[in-house]
């Protein structure tokens, strides 16, 4: 005898365990997702030599980096610039 389609009732708490298990599927792999994700921070030893040019420097002219302190710590005139004393009038 062979059970047709609309023969077999589906239950109300078989419909719920799916929702729970594709529930679980779903924050297992989120979380896996958000461990992993972390897994390659820094930099390897192979890639040093790229990062460590003049050009991938933070301040790469040291003059350009000098007029812009002065800039700062001259029209900072609230807390007297960046470690020196005075006013914002550039006259320390």
């Amino acid at each position: 005898m062979k059970a047709n389609k609309s023969s077999i009732k589906k239950s109300p708490q078989l419909y719920q365990s799916i929702a729970v298990s594709k529930t679980k599927f779903i924050l297992l792999a989120v979380v896996l997702v958000n461990l992993s994700a972390c897994s390659s921070l820094g930099v390897e030893p192979w890639e040093r030599d790229l990062l460590a040019t003049k050009a991938m420097a933070l301040t790469s002219s040291p003059i350009d980096a000098a007029l812009d302190d002065h800039i700062y710590f001259s029209k900072e005139a609230s807390s007297g610039g960046k470690s020196f004393g005075g006013g914002g009038c550039g006259c320390n």
